[in-house]
């Protein structure tokens, strides 16, 4: 599955692990430090304080894109990894698998019905058991009629 990745995926990736590190911070550090310590030097003058100005404004700018990116990734390499579990698994909803393309109404919908499925998982007595949304009410409605003749 692994493909040769592009200049730019492995730029971002390189540029992501390095501005993360720690060397990158001390850089960062020790350039303000200069910088800070350069202004008696230049009498504090515009120019001296547009240089740190643009220069982090530029960074900035830059940076932004970079994390949107790398988290972008992550984000969908999680997504990914939650729906393999619940495609895998026996016991769960697989309506829920891509949920992410859901409308903000549709996920308050989904919402509500994850709330109902955590009040009918406070009756049981098991805290093991796991259901999905239709086995939980399923199991609720069975356990119900059969301990309360009158409702059946």
């Amino acid at each position: 599955m692994k493909k040769k990745i592009n200049l730019f995926e492995r730029f971002s990736n390189w540029a992501t692990t390095a501005t993360g590190s720690s060397a990158a911070f001390i850089i960062a550090a020790a350039t303000v430090i200069v910088w800070a310590i350069s202004g008696p030097l230049f009498h504090y003058s515009e120019t001296w304080q547009l240089v740190i100005n643009t220069g982090t404004t530029i960074i900035t700018f830059l940076m932004v894109f970079l994390i949107q990116k790398s988290q972008n990734k992550d984000s969908k390499a999680v997504h990914l990894k939650l729906n393999e579990l619940l495609a895998s698994h026996e016991g769960t909803s697989n309506r829920i698998v891509d949920i992410e393309n859901l409308t903000e109404k549709e996920l308050d919908e989904l919402h509500r019905f994850y709330a109902k499925l955590s009040a009918l998982a406070e009756k049981e007595h098991d805290i093991t058991s796991t259901h999905s949304i239709d086995a939980a009410e399923e199991n609720q409605r069975r356990k119900s009629t059969s301990r309360n003749p009158k409702s059946q």
